[in-house]
């Protein structure tokens, strides 16, 4: 029996890549040269926009009354606690602590998803308005330095995501 032989440029799944091929959305994979800062892995500084598409950023918070949710807007932009507080009916939220995000999540640092959070965890997940602006975005695909593109709205489906404003 032959072995199907893998294209070299092709990465190994991660698992939000799997959760994407079982719902048959389709998506590009990029994996990012990756620095130590401090002892947290983070994307390499001098990584170019990724085929024009923005690059968007998962943030994990908790509100006083719904517990854990999750943030997602653009890499450049500063998430406003206040409107995300308001869209997921808090009155307050706050960052989740380095040191309890793994155990809340399930991810570390730098390889939040907003498809592997709401996959394993079910926290509501709020996109910025921004998402409507693109064809398609750049999230993490829950490794450090790896990301998919995907089409907002096909995100929006597979998570249940609220689209409200979220930045400052």
């Amino acid at each position: 029996m032959s072995k199907k032989k893998k294209n070299k440029d092709s990465l190994d799944k991660t698992l939000v890549e799997k959760i994407l091929d079982q719902h048959k959305i389709s998506y590009k994979q990029h994996a990012s040269q990756i620095e130590e800062d401090h002892g947290v892995a983070q994307v390499s500084k001098g990584d170019p926009i990724l085929d024009g598409y923005p690059v968007y950023k998962t943030l994990a918070m908790e509100g006083n009354k719904t517990g854990p949710l999750v943030g997602v807007i653009p890499l450049s932009g500063h998430l406003d606690m206040k409107k995300i507080a308001k869209a997921s009916g808090n009155k307050k939220c706050e960052m989740i602590p380095l040191k309890k995000l793994e155990k809340t999540t399930g991810y570390v640092h730098g390889a939040n998803t907003p498809i592997g959070i709401y996959h394993a965890k079910k926290y509501p997940v709020y996109l910025d308005q921004s998402v409507n602006d693109s064809e398609a975005i750049w999230v993490s695909s829950g490794e450090v330095g790896r990301s998919v593109l995907i089409a907002p709205s096909d995100l929006i489906k597979l998570v249940k995501a609220t689209v409200a404003d979220l930045q400052e």
